[in-house]
């Protein structure tokens, strides 16, 4: 552990500290344990980025680690040569985030590398667009996605559009760690490098080439005028960056009932209307629900703060509204794709799909029964990415559709994240055709269930709470993998992949082998006899151990009281 306490006096010497800063810093002077938490661990990247609390510390975000960060980045992009490209900068509904993204363009001027920042908080896969539309060696979005309101975070992205890939996230780290607050950090007077041209603001001309380029993924929109008259929609941007084009795209899309939440319609980085402002928790809906309720909707939307991830419910038969998980979302939107590209005789060459290891195995089916390739990739968008820029770079392969069991979607190739905007669109002309043919959106999915059988997946989130949280964590799964288990609650484990070393091992046989085209990762998946999965990692993002069970029937009886079984004995392995 680093001597936390000369940390914090040297940050409580800082002249140019703000009053607000400076007592928040002595209002901790005599607690050794906030010390710690605050002082005893710094910022790394993860599967997205810098993410923590906002406070003061080096492991918390802040003005003085957000430049830190940035002072970093330009090394890196100095030490690549490519200093005389510009960065991007994009920043979400979040308290400090445009002051975060301001202080950013700040470093990166004074370091001579030219800016553009969005003049208002914009959606995440925007920044992706505008990064390769601008020419752009790089991109930062500020943002903290789906997280509560105590926190933010800083998002890199490629000149591929792209988040950065690890080993780039390695390098990128290890000049981080080699800047000194404050001294080594370069800074300028934003608006002095507005006025040298070194910082250009940009807006409206960039959302008109981003709403064009998600238009442009519409299959059949004709369906959508079509059921114009009975599809009304209920959205709500949960307080963040959806609030003006994703009705403003669905609007051209052809939806004539849309109906935004009015309590939950504009930017507020306090969130006042839900604790967590994530699309994956039904408690996310209620305002959306009672809207629905009263104009008569059918469908109701949700985008998270940074508009790269969306949450469906829908009406069913019985007049209730039914949530949908992120997989199930993905598989309706496969097999629609799949369809509308046959009905149209539109369907591309070597079409193919991507998901990552913990999205539903339900997928692979429907993509051999369409005849579309499915590529496996570890969790994190940015390994859809790499597939997508492979096979570009190969010459081969049409993208069609990427998705995550966290409720991220993506279709085309405009951008290289998911895109919350894009996934509205095309979940409103998916649940158009739907309506057009007397379905609703649970019986397309009782109908899929029924075609290519049955599927339960649940995540499971163990919190560690304290300044060495990430030892607790490490201590887990080193356990996990010393002592692996020969059952989950009675039933046998036949294999044991292991993608930080690479190795697959048969228990049946002992006979072990090579996982190929995965980089290394600390994820453990476990195989059970009756084909049930279960997969642990450790969310690079937050202090939390992801439990991912994905399981899989004929029917839908017996995976329920299955995964009754298996929580609590799993998680009685990672208790230490």
């Amino acid at each position: 552990m680093k001597d936390s306490r000369s940390i914090y006096n040297l940050w409580l010497g800082i002249k140019d500290l703000e009053p607000a800063e400076r007592e928040e810093l002595l209002k901790i002077g005599d607690n050794e344990a906030e010390i710690n938490a605050r002082f005893g661990t710094e910022l790394s990247f993860g599967t997205g980025g810098l993410r923590a609390k906002m406070m003061l510390g080096t492991g918390a975000m802040n003005v003085l680690t957000v430049a830190q960060a940035t002072e970093g980045l330009a090394k890196y992009i100095k030490s690549e040569g490519a200093g005389a490209r510009p960065v991007v900068i994009a920043y979400d509904s979040r308290i400090n985030s445009q002051k975060f993204a301001i202080t950013a363009a700040s470093v990166l001027a004074a370091n001579q590398i030219k800016v553009f920042i969005f003049d208002n908080l914009r959606p995440t896969p925007e920044l992706s667009f505008a990064l390769r539309h601008l020419g752009c060696i790089a991109g930062i979005n500020i943002t903290a996605s789906h997280n509560p309101k105590e926190y933010n975070g800083y998002k890199v992205f490629w000149e591929d559009g792209a988040q950065i890939a690890p080993e780039q996230a390695e390098q990128i780290t290890r000049y981080i760690r080699g800047v000194k607050i404050p001294d080594d950090i370069h800074l300028i007077d934003f608006k002095e490098a507005v006025e040298d041209g070194l910082i250009t603001i940009v807006g409206d001309d960039i959302d008109e080439a981003y709403i064009s380029a998600v238009l442009s993924q519409a299959i059949n929109p004709g369906i959508v005028k079509k059921a114009a008259d009975k599809l009304s929609v209920a959205y709500t941007p949960l307080h963040g960056t959806g609030y003006r084009l994703v009705p403003e795209v669905l609007r051209r899309l052809g939806i004539k009932k849309l109906h935004v939440v009015p309590e939950q319609s504009q930017p507020d980085g306090n969130f006042p209307t839900v604790d967590k402002p994530n699309p994956e928790y039904r408690e996310a809906f209620a305002c959306g629900i009672k809207l629905a309720d009263r104009v008569g909707c059918d469908l109701i939307i949700a985008t998270d703060p940074d508009a790269d991830r969306v949450g469906v419910m829908a009406r069913g038969r019985d007049g209730a509204f039914t949530g949908f998980t992120g997989n199930q979302v993905a598989l309706l939107l496969l097999d629609y794709i799949i369809y509308a590209y046959k009905a149209s005789g539109q369907m591309p060459p070597e079409p193919y799909a991507v998901k990552s290891i913990v999205t539903t195995e339900l997928m692979a089916k429907i993509c051999r029964a369409g005849g579309v390739e499915l590529c496996n990739v570890l969790t994190g968008f940015k390994y859809i990415g790499e597939v997508i820029k492979k096979k570009e770079a190969e010459g081969r392969g049409s993208f069609i559709f990427g998705a995550e069991e966290s409720c991220g979607y993506l279709k085309g190739t405009y951008t290289r994240d998911k895109d919350g905007v894009l996934a509205s669109m095309l979940i409103c002309e998916m649940a158009a055709h739907h309506i057009s043919a007397g379905r609703t959106l649970v019986d397309a999915l009782d109908e899929l269930y029924k075609k290519y059988g049955y599927s339960l997946e649940r995540t499971i989130e163990l919190v560690f709470d304290g300044y060495n949280a990430q030892d607790k964590i490490k201590a887990v799964m080193s356990s996990l993998r010393q002592s692996p288990p020969a059952d989950i609650a009675g039933v046998p484990v036949v294999s044991i992949s292991d993608y930080l070393d690479g190795s697959l091992t048969d228990k049946r046989s002992g006979k072990k082998s090579s996982i190929t085209g995965f980089p290394s990762s600390d994820v453990l998946r476990w195989e059970l006899e009756n084909t049930d999965v279960i997969i642990i990692r450790p969310s690079e993002t937050e202090p939390k151990v992801k439990i991912y069970y994905l399981l899989s029937g004929e029917d839908k009886t017996p995976a329920p009281a299955r995964l009754e079984k298996y929580m609590p004995a799993v998680c009685g392995l990672t208790e230490i």
